[in-house]
Parts: structure tokens; C-alpha cells; sequence
């Protein structure tokens, strides 16, 4: 069972500022499926990476990088036509010293490899 997006999003925050991070929704889509876009933001190097919702082949959620640059303001031009596209589209912000994204489901690395919530190389499933 998939948690409405309003909830899901309170949960990551909450993660987020448990770990120390500072965590908001930068934009609020449909409260119960709007599809939603992680902006982690690594306070350190100064440098944002996007993590968007996708499904893999079985059909389990997981998380991809949808864009790199290593501009930020690329990443904001990506955020807007998305945000053209899907009205409902949710934007959840994280700065964090380590860049990370709080993020349990799988992530998938730029070349499709499996990565843990802090980045990480998952171990297996």
C-alpha cells in the first residue's frame, strides 16, 4: 500500500531533521498522488542533486536522478517545466553537510546502480 503523497512527505522531512538537516516542501502538489522531486542540496560542496519518483520493471517505487549539471539554476529550469507539465507536482528541498536525500526506497545511481539512503552502495535486497 502506497501512502498518500502529503504523508510521505511529512515522514521524509521528519527524517531529515532527525539526521540534523533542514528540510521544507519548496511546493505543495495533490495531497494524495501527486508525484513528487527531491532536491538535496549538500551545504559542504555547495553543490544539488534532483531525485524523482520512478518505477522499476516489477513495478516497485524507486528514486532516479532525472538530470546532473553541476549548476544549480540547470536543476531550477529542470524543476519548472516539470512543474508546466504536472500542476500536481510536489518539490520537497533538503540542505544537508553530507548531500543527502533521506530517501528509504531504492535510489538508482547515474548508471542505474541500487544506492541507500545516504548514498551509499545498497548491499543487496
Amino acid at each position: 500500500m502506497l501512502l498518500s503523497t502529503d504523508l510521505w512527505a511529512a515522514a521524509l522531512i521528519r527524517r531529515a531533521e532527525l539526521a540534523g538537516a533542514f528540510a521544507t516542501v519548496a511546493r505543495k502538489g495533490d495531497a494524495r498522488a501527486g508525484t513528487v522531486i527531491v532536491k538535496a542540496f549538500d551545504t559542504s560542496s555547495r553543490r544539488a542533486r534532483l531525485y524523482s519518483e520512478a518505477f522499476g520493471p516489477d513495478g516497485e517505487r524507486l528514486w532516479m536522478q532525472p538530470v546532473e549539471s553541476e549548476f544549480e539554476s540547470e536543476l531550477d529550469d529542470y524543476l519548472q517545466r516539470q512543474i508546466r507539465y504536472d500542476p500536481d507536482l510536489w518539490i520537497i528541498e533538503i540542505e544537508d553537510r553530507e548531500g543527502r536525500h533521506f530517501i528509504t526506497e531504492k535510489v538508482a545511481g547515474p548508471r542505474g546502480e541500487g544506492r541507500g539512503a545516504r548514498g551509499e552502495e545498497d548491499g543487496g535486497e
